[in-house]
């Protein structure tokens, strides 16, 4: 569903597996970017010149004894925005945030009841620009448990995990296609059990599996 502004095409192959046997935090780190960078983005099938609102969402990756796994929220079906849709926590950028990684932080306490206090920002992938008229920075933290969550009724619908090996695992990630506002585009998904993941909150997995498979 999208495309690194590099011109690498995401429907090209996908690249090797990723082996999370030795994965660790300093592999990590080494494959994101230390601050936010306009200059770097992917971008949706489809996106054209239009303005796009600026947004920010939180990967977490929640560091259980069993292994490293990503924490998703399902969205209520009444949003205007992704209705029923599986996506990070997150949302647009309001005028008091000072940064990306504010924004991420304050919408996951606000979403999920996720306190900061449990969470360390890594680093950042590249924006991530979508059809839907988002530019969104993907936020790269670390969450020790224990933690509790309180979700906020009127924006997520249900809280869950999903092991970071699997999302890492290329042949997991499929490519679809739809109509969207009369021409084709196409995407990624990654459906896990009964969850069906896909669009930005795939891409920006997707993203992510391409800079540590490198």
């Amino acid at each position: 569903m999208s495309k690194p502004a590099a011109k690498t095409d995401q429907r090209a192959p996908a690249p090797r597996r990723v082996d999370l046997k030795d994965f660790n935090l300093d592999r990590l780190r080494s494959v994101l970017l230390p601050m936010p960078l306009c200059t770097e983005f992917v971008l949706e099938d489809g996106v054209g010149d239009e303005p796009l609102t600026p947004a920010s969402v939180l990967f977490p990756i929640v560091l259980r004894e069993s292994g490293p796994s990503v924490l998703l929220t399902q969205r209520t079906d009444h949003l205007k925005d992704h209705p029923g849709q599986i996506s990070f926590p997150g949302g647009r950028v309001e005028p008091e945030d000072s940064s990306p990684a504010h924004t991420a932080l304050r919408e996951a306490e606000e979403e999920i009841g996720l306190s900061s206090a449990h969470i360390e920002v890594l680093g950042y992938l590249p924006e991530y620009r979508t059809v839907t008229g988002f530019c969104v920075t993907p936020v790269v933290a670390i969450v020790t448990p224990p933690f509790e969550l309180r979700p906020d009724p009127g924006e997520v619908a249900e809280i869950f995990e999903v092991p970071l090996a699997f999302l890492m695992d290329s042949s997991n990630h499929q490519q679809h296609s739809l109509q969207y506002r009369g021409k084709l585009r196409h995407y990624f998904a990654m459906p896990y059990g009964k969850y069906f993941i896909w669009g930005a909150t795939a891409g920006i997995i997707a993203a992510l599996s391409r800079a540590l498979s490198t």
